[in-house]
């Protein structure tokens, strides 16, 4: 017998959660992107740590604002304390590569080396979750390996610090993000958050002021701070928000759209050229991603 249910429209409560989701995945695009320039306007004068430091304590202090106002703060627990401490180790770590690495190459380039996160964890999955390391999981990293060579075209004349960085930042967010899926077994978002922003702050401190020597930001570097804090809050919110109205393969298409964004950003404000190879080196990399996403959902609906 024919199939005859009706394709989700959005007229239809599926529909209607794609567009919402779609919608919520703008916020996020828009936050990483705002998080970029004003990271690179701090930069001249903050060095990576302080704006983590100020970055954190800015969201700290949200955290606590919203979590007291609607009740939540009991949802706060120690009980996993040392899972928290891995988690911020990883994302403190690849957000301050980060940082740097979009005040020293295209704007482009570390987005793009940014995509690679999901594959690296698909190596992580094993070690912290117990998921088997399938060969469609080493077909989808190869994969997006070769999309990591298209990119940086590594070279002695091409190959910078730079790019360094931005690829080992993503290794720092796939650590994040493994042991994300790890707390959210146990912990609420209230938690997670708490101890994301908490953390941070101390090691944000600890590190910027090893010297003795923490720089105060100047009156035109406080709205940018203020992006940057609340940039990583509402990007991840949104992300995670989408994630529920909508499966991976329908969110991650609309993220990729972040790269041409974030490429026309770069070329208007900082007159950097648009690399057709970050482009196709991107483009690989996510096609190898989504890949991976669609063939194990599909094995999960069977």
């Amino acid at each position: 017998m024919a199939d005859v249910t009706p394709t989700p429209s959005a007229a239809t409560p599926a529909g209607n959660d794609t567009l919402r989701a779609a919608a919520w995945m703008v916020g996020a695009i828009l936050s990483f992107s705002a998080m970029a320039v004003a990271g690179r306007a701090v930069s001249f004068e903050l060095d990576t740590f302080e704006i983590m430091m100020y970055r954190s304590l800015i969201g700290f202090a949200l955290v606590l604002l919203f979590a007291s106002a609607l009740g939540r703060l009991p949802e706060i627990r120690t009980r996993r304390f040392g899972l928290h401490v891995i988690r911020n180790i990883c994302h403190f770590t690849g957000q301050n590569l980060w940082f740097f690495a979009i005040t020293v190459i295209p704007l482009a380039q570390v987005f793009a080396l940014e995509f690679t996160a999901p594959l690296w964890a698909l190596f992580l999955a094993p070690l912290v979750l117990g998921e088997r390391l399938t060969l469609q999981r080493v077909l989808a990293a190869f994969i997006g390996f070769a999309g990591i060579l298209i990119v940086t075209r590594p070279s002695p004349d091409t190959l910078s610090w730079g790019l360094v960085a931005a690829a080992i930042a993503a290794v720092g967010f796939a650590g994040t993000a493994v042991t994300t899926r790890r707390l959210t077994r146990n912990d609420s978002l209230t938690c997670i958050l708490f101890w994301l922003t908490g953390l941070q702050l101390i090691f944000g401190l600890l590190c910027a002021g090893h010297d003795l020597d923490i720089a105060l930001p100047s009156g035109p570097s406080l709205p940018w701070l203020l992006i940057i804090g609340l940039g990583g809050l509402v990007a991840h919110f949104c992300l995670t928000t989408a994630l529920k109205l909508a499966p991976a393969t329908v969110v991650m298409p609309v993220d990729f759209t972040r790269l041409p964004l974030i490429a026309v950003i770069g070329m208007v404000l900082y007159g950097e050229a648009l690399d057709i190879y970050v482009f196709i080196g991107a483009a690989v990399i996510f096609a190898a991603n989504y890949t991976n996403i669609w063939l194990e959902s599909r094995a999960r609906r069977t």
